[in-house]
């Protein structure tokens, strides 16, 4: 499929020197040209990487998932997860604020009303808008108080992955007295909201995933995402496997990234071991056989993955018609690929040292990125559970139970 291109040139050209053109996918592909450039370099810095996010904004990409009739560019789930994993590859960090870009639309689309949605959707698309993420609904340490026209939020929320240089935000909090879940999207430059910038971990270090202060932050009610609300349906429950499956194509991107990185070093630099009886590296026994495992399991990977985000695109055109079969249906074919990626990912990112030889362990390489990177987002929330959950449908024909999480 085609999609249609509703793109507008930047004004002139930014730091990043790139004038985009051409379809989504040639846009995309210029993009991670110029992430390639530096994302050694910008793995040792860490911080929000304004130029990379500038050259994101300018190549229109940001309306990628959006219906044509708000002005986006009309890509289904499955085609806007190939270019997040696109992205992967070569820059995880970026691919990761970029993903959460549509997790927050879709937190719009599936919480929000329709005349919500269609504004903020339409508002994105004209203004080439940026989302971050605010959510995480496991840190409650946010409450809100009831006032006269909506709410003010108090306390703190970790992990805002990619709210630095972001447009708007999706906040959440729990509502003073009753505990009841409250989602809402505000302006990021409102009075109220400090972005403390102290994400520095040892992987996605450009994810901007640290905490945010909300100081007496005033919510009209009009920006409640409450109509119909979170897990209200099982079309609203879609939103965590969304993010399950952001998660997977991500830890699959890494995984393909540490492999191409890894095979060009070795038809480059690597030598082929004293006791061998192969003439070359690229003949060796052992060498091929790792090549061949690593390959197995990445492909595998990709296979569950594409067909999940086939079942998602269907899931999603039923809207409120979805059943609870129907959403189990997916949930179990996002958790395969997702324990698939996170075993095969993590054991090409640990492994490909052992067919690329000592000489790649150079800092200069940093090819540890990849396996820091996987590790650091696949902690994001236990596999073993989607094992579990696996496993109550496997052994006791049990659906995965909605959740934030599943």
């Amino acid at each position: 499929m085609t999609l249609a291109l509703n793109l507008r040139p930047p004004a002139a050209e930014a730091e990043h020197g790139i004038l985009f053109h051409g379809t989504p996918q040639q846009r995309a592909d210029q993009l991670c040209d110029y992430l390639a450039l530096t994302a050694v370099e910008r793995d040792v810095a860490g911080g929000t990487p304004y130029p990379q996010r500038q050259a994101v904004r300018d190549s229109g990409l940001l309306s990628l998932w959006l219906p044509q009739q708000a002005g986006g560019l009309g890509a289904s789930w499955a085609q806007t997860y190939r270019i997040i994993r696109q992205i992967a590859r070569v820059d995880s960090s970026i691919a990761q604020v970029f993903a959460f870009q549509f997790l927050m639309l879709a937190s719009i689309r599936l919480y929000g009303s329709e005349t919500q949605w269609q504004h903020y959707f339409k508002l994105t698309a004209h203004q080439n808008l940026w989302w971050g993420n605010a959510l995480n609904p496991l840190d409650q340490r946010t409450v809100a108080r009831k006032v006269d026209g909506g709410y003010v939020f108090h306390g703190q929320k970790s992990f805002c992955s990619g709210s630095m240089d972001s447009d708007f935000l999706i906040v959440s909090a729990i509502e003073e007295g009753s505990g009841k879940f409250l989602v809402a999207a505000v302006p990021t430059s409102r009075a109220g909201i400090t972005l403390k910038g102290d994400w520095d971990n040892i992987g996605q270090r450009q994810t901007d995933s640290g905490s945010a202060e909300f100081n007496q932050l005033k919510v009209e009610d009009h920006e409640l995402l409450m109509q119909p609300g979170p897990l209200s349906s099982s079309f609203a429950s879609l939103r965590s496997l969304v993010a399950q499956l952001i998660f997977t194509n991500i830890y699959l991107g890494i995984a393909e990234g540490a492999l191409a990185e890894g095979a060009k070093y070795t038809r480059g630099s690597s030598r082929v071991w004293s006791a061998s009886l192969a003439n070359s590296v690229y003949e060796d026994p052992y060498t091929l056989l790792h090549y061949g495992e690593f390959w197995a399991g990445l492909h595998a990977s990709s296979v569950l993955a594409d067909h999940a985000a086939e079942l998602l695109d269907a899931a999603w055109q039923q809207g409120l018609s979805l059943d609870d079969a129907q959403r189990g249906e997916v949930a179990l074919a996002v958790f395969s690929a997702k324990v698939q990626a996170t075993r095969a990912g993590l054991d090409v990112t640990t492994r490909i040292f052992e067919v690329a030889g000592a000489r790649a362990t150079t800092a200069k390489l940093r090819m540890d990125r990849f396996w820091r990177n996987l590790r650091v987002y696949t902690l994001h929330d236990p596999v073993d559970y989607k094992f579990k959950e696996l496993g109550e449908w496997a052994l006791n024909g049990q659906y995965p139970t909605p959740s934030f999480y599943s």
